[in-house]
């Protein structure tokens, strides 16, 4: 993939409002380049219930219904939305379908690829989780109260890390 269209996927994904809000632009630039990018057709399951998703999705475009038989409801993911998180964070299969309702791109990351960056990057993981948690309780809340999504939401951003010196040495 061109670095171009690589600039252009981060550009999506920093900028949407319910995703990985805390990542920076060079979290980002390491997770598309270890991200597999993959398409989907209308109608198509990114993510099927009852099954292990061994990862997440990142959506880069178009819409997903995410369908929660037991609620009689469904959701919609979009551009820089994540599907596929519950089953990545318990290791248990989906609790839901996602299916795209209309064509679809999106960032796959298996479970060992993203692992294996938090190793290498601690606060990358720091950040990732934090993100996940938000987009979890703001999901769970509009399962409780629809009205609450409504309301526009607002994006945090990550305030610039204090340049932290080591501990002075003991003689």
């Amino acid at each position: 993939m061109s670095t171009a269209s690589q600039h252009q996927d981060v550009s999506v994904l920093l900028a949407a409002k319910n995703g990985l809000v805390y990542l920076t632009p060079n979290d980002w630039a390491l997770i598309v380049d270890k991200a597999v990018r993959m398409k989907f057709r209308a109608g198509e399951n990114l993510v099927q219930k009852g099954k292990r998703t061994h990862g997440l999705y990142l959506v880069l475009n178009g819409v997903a219904s995410v369908q929660i038989p037991a609620r009689g409801t469904s959701l919609e993911v979009s551009a820089g939305e994540v599907c596929g998180e519950i089953s990545f964070l318990d290791e248990l299969p989906a609790t839901a379908e996602v299916i795209a309702k209309e064509a679809v791109e999106a960032y796959y990351l298996d479970r060992t690829t993203l692992l294996s960056l938090f190793e290498l990057f601690p606060h990358l993981g720091s950040r990732f989780y934090h993100s996940l948690a938000g987009i979890l309780s703001r999901r769970l809340r509009e399962l409780i109260d629809p009205a609450v999504h409504a309301k526009p939401v607002s994006s945090p951003k990550l305030a610039p890390s204090p340049s932290i010196a080591p501990f002075p040495k003991k003689d």
